[in-house]
């Protein structure tokens, strides 16, 4: 076999600046208002639920005008208040300025909100 030589061709450019960074105060963590200033317009769907129910599709084809469907909430129970679908509070229905709307009576815990994340 012969010998092979490898040589590394000698380099005319400088050598690199070491790399700095501003400096970091109170340990990298950004003031928790800033955090929340990021976030506070981003438009998020808020769904009240009044109930639910489950058909047969026989059932949902012979639905028409005047047919009732029954759900399984209780008259004068809770409703339920989600946000990106997922339960925040529960309230109670009330009219304002003839528009629907509800009074919360009960707000979900941020523990149990996280619980719903997992």
């Amino acid at each position: 076999m012969a010998d092979i030589e490898v040589t590394k061709p000698e380099s005319s450019a400088s050598p690199l600046p070491a790399a700095s960074f501003p400096s970091v105060d109170n340990g990298g963590a950004v003031p928790a208002q800033k955090n929340l200033d990021f976030i506070l317009d981003i438009p998020m769907q808020v769904t009240v639920q009044v109930g639910s129910t489950k058909m047969a599709i026989r059932d949902l084809l012979q639905l028409g005008q005047g047919s009732v469907v029954e759900l399984e909430k209780l008259a004068g129970e809770a409703m339920e208040v989600l946000v990106n679908n997922k339960l925040v509070a529960r309230g109670e229905v009330v009219v304002v300025n003839e528009k629907y709307g509800i009074r919360l009576t009960d707000v979900i815990s941020t523990v149990e909100r996280v619980q719903q994340l997992g």
